[in-house]
C-alpha cells in the first residue's frame, strides 16, 4: 500500500473574536482575563463538611478537565472543612458564600484559592467590606461579586421592579465599587439570570462600562438537555462578541456532565484546542448504510483521544466524499462499503462490516504520528468548515 503524508496543511484557525481586554486576576495558579484562556468551572454536589465526598468529587471534576472548583459554605462545619479541601485539591478551591459574611473570612484563613460573595443575600454586607478587603488583600485572595437575579439586593428590585440587566450591573459595580474604595482590586464579576437573552445583555453592558475578568453563567439553567442549549446560546453570542473569561455551565446534572459541555462549547468556538471530533451526517433517504450505528461505534472506539483529530463519518454520495476529504480522517459509504480517507487521499475501499475497525485503526496511527510530531501540545490542526 502507498504511504500517506500526514502533513498537509489544513486552514488555519482562527479565534471567534478579539477578546475584550480585561484586568488579570490568579485564583490559584489559573490566570483569569488579561488575555488569559477561557477556563472551566464547575460546582461540587456534596457537603462539603463530608470531606472525603467532596475531595473524591473534586478530583472526578479535575479528570473530566475542570479548572476552577466552587464548593459551598452554608454551615460552620462546611467552613471548617475548607482548609483540608483547599489544600488537597488539585484545581483552585472557591468558597461560595451566602448570608453569613464571618464565613468569608473563615475561606480567606482557610487557604481558598478566591471566594465567591453574594452580596444580595448578606445581611449588612456593605458595612463588612473594608474588613473583607483587608483580610483578603492580606492574603492574596480574589473575590468574585456574584449577583444572581433570584437574590437580588431588595432596594434594586424597588427601584427597578425586577432583575432587569441593568438592576443586575448597577447591583455589580456599587459592590466592586466599595472593593475599590478601600484599594482591593483583585475582583471578578457575574451578573446570572435564567433567562439567556436578559443575562446576554447584562454582561454586554458590564463589559462596556467595566474591565474586571467575567465569569459566565446561565444561572438554574434547568435539566441537561435545556440547560445545555441555553449555555450554549448564550455563552456563544458572547464569547462570539470576545466577552468572558471563565465560564461554569449549570445543569441539574452531574458536574462532570457541565464540565464535558462547557468544554465542548469552548471548543467549538475555537477557544480551546479542539480534541477529537466527529463529523457525521444526520441520515436521510439518500443513505445507504446506519449512519447512526456507525458514528455511535466510532466516538465510543475513540472516546479518551486527546489529539485534534477530526472524523467524518459519512453515508451517502452527496456530500460524503467531501466532508470526508475535509477531515483528517473520514469515511464516504454507499452500496454496502466505504471508502477510507486519510487527509484528503482515498486509502482504500472496505466492506460495510469493517469501516469501524478501520476506522478506529486509522485514527490511532494518525494519533501516534501526531502525538511524534508534537501536535497534540499546539494549536489544533483541524480544518474549519
Amino acid at each position: 500500500m502507498t504511504a500517506v503524508s500526514l502533513g498537509v496543511p489544513g486552514m488555519p484557525v482562527r479565534p471567534v473574536a478579539s477578546r475584550r481586554e480585561s484586568r488579570l486576576i490568579q485564583v490559584g495558579p489559573v490566570a483569569v482575563g488579561g488575555g488569559a484562556p477561557v477556563s472551566v468551572q464547575s460546582m461540587t454536589t456534596t457537603r462539603t463538611s463530608d470531606i472525603g465526598a467532596t475531595l473524591q468529587q473534586i478530583a472526578e471534576l479535575t479528570a473530566s478537565g475542570c479548572q476552577i472548583v466552587r464548593v459551598a459554605c452554608p454551615t460552620q462545619d462546611d467552613a471548617d472543612a475548607l482548609a483540608t479541601i483547599a489544600r488537597k485539591s488539585q484545581i483552585p478551591v472557591i468558597a461560595d458564600i451566602h448570608f453569613q459574611p464571618k464565613y468569608v473570612f473563615a475561606a480567606i484563613e482557610a487557604g481558598c484559592a478566591a471566594v465567591r460573595v453574594n452580596p444580595g443575600n448578606i445581611k449588612q454586607f456593605d458595612d463588612k467590606v473594608k474588613e473583607i478587603a483587608a483580610a483578603a488583600k492580606e492574603h492574596g485572595t480574589p473575590i468574585r461579586i456574584g449577583v444572581n437575579a433570584g437574590s437580588l439586593d431588595r432596594r434594586l428590585l424597588q427601584k427597578y421592579g425586577r432583575a432587569t440587566p441593568e438592576a443586575l450591573v448597577e447591583s455589580a459595580l456599587w459592590e466592586a465599587s466599595l472593593f475599590e474604595e478601600h484599594g482591593f482590586r483583585d475582583i471578578k464579576i457575574s451578573v446570572k439570570h435564567n433567562d439567556p437573552v436578559v443575562m446576554i445583555e447584562a454582561y454586554r453592558q458590564l463589559a462596556a462600562q467595566s474591565d474586571y475578568p467575567l465569569h459566565l453563567g446561565v444561572t438554574e439553567a434547568g435539566p441537561a438537555f435545556q440547560g445545555t442549549i441555553k449555555s450554549a446560546v448564550a455563552f456563544g453570542a458572547l464569547l462570539s462578541q470576545g466577552i468572558g473569561d471563565t465560564i461554569r455551565v449549570s445543569l441539574s446534572a452531574p458536574p462532570a456532565e457541565e464540565v464535558k459541555v462547557g468544554i465542548q462549547i469552548l471548543e467549538s468556538l475555537n477557544l480551546r484546542q479542539r480534541r477529537l471530533e466527529i463529523v457525521s451526517c444526520p441520515s436521510c433517504g439518500r443513505a445507504q448504510v446506519d449512519v447512526y450505528k456507525l458514528a455511535e461505534e466510532v466516538t465510543a472506539g475513540l472516546t479518551g483521544m486527546e489529539v485534534p483529530l477530526r472524523v467524518a463519518v459519512m453515508g451517502c454520495v452527496v456530500n460524503g466524499p467531501g466532508e470526508a476529504r475535509e477531515a483528517d480522517l473520514g469515511v464516504a459509504s454507499g452500496n454496502g462499503k466505504g471508502q477510507i480517507f486519510v487527509k484528503g487521499e482515498v486509502i482504500k475501499t472496505v466492506p460495510e462490516s469493517k469501516i469501524v475497525e478501520t476506522l478506529i485503526e486509522e485514527a490511532m496511527k494518525i494519533a501516534e504520528q501526531m502525538e511524534q510530531d508534537g501536535v497534540a501540545a499546539g494549536e489544533p490542526a483541524v480544518t474549519v468548515s
